[in-house]
């Protein structure tokens, strides 16, 4: 039987530390006593008084509870509850100086993994720092010692659910519903048997899935549909597994939300559950810059890979003579056909096949294309950018949730022949240390 291994006792007196650097998830980075000390809510070039959290083998974790001398960099946070709850670690920070540490992060990922770097920096995209996130997962738990429900984000630090009232970064229906919901549950009899729910935003609805553990008795579920009526929301409810989900409020058996691409003029539909941007601003933006930069002509052939509902194959398709979107999820490539009929394109198909395997032997992939749209997952894309040079594309845009796996695939493409034209970032998760970038590839 392995022994476990003592945890180290935590210090419980504060020390005073100089920040000098910022680690790539947000956290202020000082050395005490020859070791490396990762410190919440604090700048590089601050002075901070900080009390440890976890002591580890190679490195120390803790939190700024005094900032003795500022970086002009700090602002006060936007949100009450920026202290407690783990949802957003970057408030304390100006939102263009959040900006700016992003693209030092994908600057640095070019160069340490791809040995790389773009010709020209794009614009930085932002936009709506507050007030953004069409999607989440709250998760929902019930303190009997304090009688009380509470829904949202984890604390820092903790498994434990944060107390709070209300969320700057949600949209302002769903945070100035959480002290109604909060109330509603703890009112039910399966209080203490609701672990989340999801939301999901369209342009003009809103949805909740609500996972439930045990049978909803009918006097929960009434509660549910009255919450749902009063506030416009269209109600699911999850029993189990994701393929029990189903629709109880409005009884229309419409189970779609819809957002526009208005520069596009097109509508695509989404299941609550279905992948969509949680940002509605930015995913706006992106969309258009990339197709800028990709520059679709009408006697030109687009491949969109890894396309999940048609973010960008349908706009593609009003620009393009033929577009070919493929996905790994089935369910995604029947929502694709599903969205290019409620436009009226006929100049698209969707094929389902995972991209992180061997595709060679797919008819679409002996096909040639002119440019090629890439938006793989966190993993990347280095199947497809090992196969690129069959395809002959002669400009790509690769739109990116992770820096490193970015920066990764751009080294290969260099060997293949294609150089780095254009990169920049997005803010698409404000307030968080998450990077989203776009990059252009051209062939020599």
């Amino acid at each position: 039987m392995a022994r476990r291994r003592k945890r180290k006792p935590i210090p419980q007196e504060s020390i005073t530390v100089t920040i000098e650097s910022m680690s790539h998830e947000g956290r202020g980075i000082a050395h005490h006593q020859g070791k490396t000390i990762f410190v919440d809510s604090a700048l590089p070039g601050e002075e901070v008084v900080m009390k440890y959290a976890s002591v580890r083998g190679k490195f120390d974790e803790g939190y700024a509870i005094e900032i003795v001398s500022p970086s002009p960099d700090r602002v006060e946070p936007p949100c009450e509850f920026f202290e407690l709850c783990g949802g957003c670690s970057l408030q304390h920070m100006a939102t263009d100086s959040q900006i700016k540490f992003k693209q030092g992060i994908l600057a640095e990922h070019f160069a340490h993994f791809g040995k790389i770097e773009p010709e020209e920096w794009l614009e930085p995209m932002q936009q709506d720092t507050l007030g953004y996130r069409s999607k989440a997962r709250l998760g929902v738990r019930y303190v009997s010692k304090k009688e009380s429900c509470l829904v949202g984000f984890r604390e820092k630090r903790s498994s434990f659910l944060a107390e709070i009232e209300a969320c700057e970064v949600l949209i302002p229906k769903v945070s100035q519903l959480i002290m109604s919901l909060r109330a509603m549950i703890g009112s039910m009899d399966a209080k203490q048997s609701t672990p989340q729910i999801e939301l999901a935003a369209g342009d003009e609805q809103l949805a909740f899935v609500v996972r439930h553990m045990e049978a909803m008795t009918e006097s929960d579920r009434q509660k549910w549909i009255e919450f749902a009526m009063e506030h416009e929301i269209q109600l699911y409810f999850q029993p189990k597994g994701p393929t029990t989900v189903h629709k109880v409020w409005p009884d229309d058996q419409l189970e779609r939300l819809y957002y526009e691409l208005p520069d596009f003029k097109v509508k695509l539909a989404f299941h609550p559950l279905d992948f969509t941007q949680v940002n509605t601003s930015i995913n706006r933006q992106m969309v258009t810059k990339a197709i800028e930069l990709l520059d679709p002509q009408p006697n030109e052939r687009v491949l969109d890979l890894f396309c999940g509902l048609g973010n960008f194959t349908i706009p593609l398709a009003t620009k393009a003579q033929q577009v070919i979107g493929v996905e790994g999820v089935d369910t995604m490539v029947k929502r694709g056909y599903e969205n290019a009929k409620l436009n009226n394109l006929e100049s698209v198909e969707f094929y389902q096949a995972d991209l992180q395997q061997d595709f060679s032997d797919k008819p679409w992939a002996k096909e040639g294309f002119d440019k090629i749209l890439i938006d793989p997952p966190r993993s990347g894309a280095l199947d497809v950018v090992n196969y690129l040079p069959k395809f002959g594309a002669k400009r790509i845009v690769y739109v990116s949730c992770n820096p490193a796996t970015l920066a990764r695939d751009a080294g290969v493409m260099k060997e293949h022949g294609y150089r780095l034209v254009k990169a920049g970032v997005m803010d698409m998760f404000p307030h968080t240390a998450h990077v989203e970038s776009m990059a252009v590839f051209e062939r020599v």
